[in-house]
């Protein structure tokens, strides 16, 4: 026995750490739900200016960058609404997590979920209790209300929609939710901007509720700029434990820039919106592809071979998620990030290649 085996947390020696795979600029990567362009040539000229005369000699203050009410004018987010910023969702995961880490807290959230959940509930010594969804991924609603009637838990996570599945919850049952929740609940609203539904309106009305949202998803994964929006009340408590200078000046000055030229964002979103409609018709047309409705900028989807399919993908240079063996709901299931028209075509060349009768 090593002298660090001894030392370090049994759970934290049990876990994998997060692994990010190295993968060839011609790959085309539709693994992680990343926006498949970028700014064209004069907006990226146009940004390069602000970030040169970005302060970088300065310790960054997120709190006096101007990017929270941007956000609020951008996203109409209500004005009574306290955004705290984060070096992207992950961090706001943590730092809301490790808020509420007493002894004995539970976090519950529905599985198959977002890992960052339960990893962090490991990472803090709460109790992880994850409710399944019903086998076509919808939530079920009897199950999570039993489970926090019995559990009372202090925490509830629920991302929506859902990751890894993309299938959106109803309206009315996360409210339900929200309204049996003893303690804080947070909405994960990552995919929230390919979604037709959010619960960013109710944020600062309810002490309880977090609504959470990145920038991430919409084109800007390499700034690492998530925000929770919530009441004052538990803001100002969040505020106490979140580091100081988390923000990096680069980022703040990219993302009030991104933020200044939404229009170009949200016609990026809408093409994307459309090329998912466009590739989930086409994969359902498909003999043995069982294709689960999205609100997401992903699709995911179950095949009955999935080694095959992952390996025909990648022999032709597109790399997806193969999420069998994650969690038995799961199995033979695939997820596929929304690329260009031309990404998705070749994806579709290859299915419709091993499916097509």
């Amino acid at each position: 026995m090593n002298l660090m085996s001894t030392l370090i947390r049994d759970e934290i020696q049990e876990m994998s750490a997060y692994t990010v795979a190295d993968i060839p600029d011609s790959c085309i990567k539709l693994d992680a739900m990343e926006l498949p362009c970028r700014f064209p040539e004069d907006m990226q000229k146009e940004l390069a200016c602000a970030l040169a005369v970005a302060e970088i000699n300065r310790y960054p203050n997120p709190a006096t960058s101007g990017l929270q009410q941007l956000l609020k004018e951008t996203f109409q987010i209500p004005k009574q609404a306290q955004i705290v910023l984060g070096n992207g969702s992950d961090e706001l995961i943590q730092l809301i997590t490790m808020l509420l880490a007493k002894p004995n807290a539970k976090i519950l959230s529905v599985d198959p979920s977002f890992v960052m959940y339960r990893r962090n509930a490991v990472l803090f010594g709460l109790e992880y209790i994850g409710v399944p969804l019903n086998d076509d991924f919808t939530l079920n609603l009897t199950a999570i209300l039993s489970a926090i009637k019995t559990h009372q838990p202090e925490l509830i996570f629920i991302a929506y929609p859902n990751n890894p599945t993309g299938v959106p919850f109803r309206h009315e049952d996360v409210q339900e939710i929200i309204d049996a929740a003893p303690g804080v609940i947070v909405i994960d609203e990552a995919y929230g901007s390919f979604s037709l539904d959010s619960f960013l309106p109710y944020a600062g009305n309810v002490e309880k509720l977090v609504v959470m949202r990145t920038l991430s998803k919409i084109g800007f994964a390499g700034l690492r700029l998530g925000y929770a929006c919530g009441h004052s009340i538990l803001m100002n408590e969040l505020a106490k434990i979140v580091p100081p200078y988390n923000m990096n000046q680069l980022s703040l000055t990219a993302a009030k820039f991104a933020l200044r030229h939404y229009g170009w964002v949200e016609e990026q979103i809408n093409i994307l919106k459309r090329e998912r409609s466009r590739l989930s018709e086409a994969l359902s047309l498909l003999p043995e592809v069982k294709v689960f409705a999205s609100e997401a900028n992903f699709i995911t989807i179950r095949v009955p071979d999935v080694e095959l399919v992952f390996k025909a993908l990648k022999d032709s240079n597109i790399l997806i998620k193969n999420l069998h063996g994650s969690h038995p709901l799961l199995d033979q299931c695939l997820r596929l990030t929304v690329g260009t028209f031309e990404q998705n075509q070749q994806v579709l060349n290859v299915f419709q290649h091993l499916f097509s009768k």
